[in-house]
């Protein structure tokens, strides 16, 4: 699944910007690592064992970590006490949006690790991009490189650990419509904006967005499928509203307008 990912995304991608020859190749296979193939691999692992909303739940660690690794390794993004709120706000968010009974069901101590463990190569992946602006690489081209290098880097792990053609299931038209839709908007659209937003709003700002899967998840449910919205889960979204507002500075500004 992440091999098929990845390649399609990065085949998409090379239609619209073909690899130049002096592209900067030792980065995007370093992004490709931290940003794809190993949170990949650990998520897509990770939920063979455990549920999806577990699994969002951990995922939502990122900006925590994210906040660590940019006040160790950057300049501009330090530790403050608004940032410290903001992020506990919308994890709390996220805990109250999926609920307590997701804990309750769930055993697989090895997937929750393995989800968890997918949030701090995202994080250092957030810090490490930063450079591609400075490097004047152009968002586009970010992400159609480290999407190209992560399928040359996942596929002889994929070759000796799944060995596909062994498998006795033909994907079905469901599955290659679900793999297309990850590769194409998931990954391919995604990547392009999560380098444009890393230039502009840096790393611990752009990974807020792992609160937001949760509450997009369950919006859709509502939307698409009819399923009911409980009251914890607007209580839920709000938290992570006034945590993604606390983040962006816009509560301060107003305080200090009223005053």
């Amino acid at each position: 699944m992440v091999f098929a990912r990845v390649s399609l995304a990065a085949l998409t991608l090379a239609l619209v910007v073909p690899p130049r020859r002096n592209a900067p190749w030792p980065q995007y296979f370093t992004m490709g690592l931290l940003n794809n193939a190993l949170p990949f691999s650990l998520i897509f692992w990770g939920q063979t064992t455990i549920a999806s909303g577990l699994a969002s739940i951990l995922n939502a660690t990122t900006p925590l970590f994210t906040l660590i690794v940019a006040h160790l390794l950057t300049a501009d993004e330090k530790i403050d006490r608004t940032k410290v709120v903001a992020l506990l706000a919308g994890l709390a968010g996220v805990v109250v949006l999926v609920g307590p009974d997701v804990l309750a069901r769930d055993g697989g101590l090895w997937g929750q690790i393995a989800c968890l463990a997918a949030a701090l190569p995202y994080a250092f992946a957030g810090v490490y991009g930063r450079r591609f602006r400075r490097m004047g690489v152009a968002p586009t081209e970010a992400a159609a490189g480290q999407v190209t290098a992560s399928a040359v880097l996942i596929l002889p792990i994929m070759l000796v650990v799944d060995r596909p053609w062994t498998l006795d299931v033909v994907p079905s038209p469901t599955v290659w419509l679900a793999l297309a839709g990850l590769a194409l908007l998931s990954t391919a659209l995604a990547y392009v904006l999560y380098f444009r937003i890393l230039a502009v709003a840096g790393a611990t700002n752009l990974l807020l967005v792992t609160f937001l899967i949760p509450v997009t998840a369950i919006l859709l449910g509502g939307a698409v499928l009819g399923e009911r919205l409980a009251p914890r889960q607007f209580a839920g979204m709000a938290l992570i509203g006034l945590g993604l507002a606390l983040i962006d500075g816009r509560i301060a500004r107003m305080l200090r307008a009223a005053k």
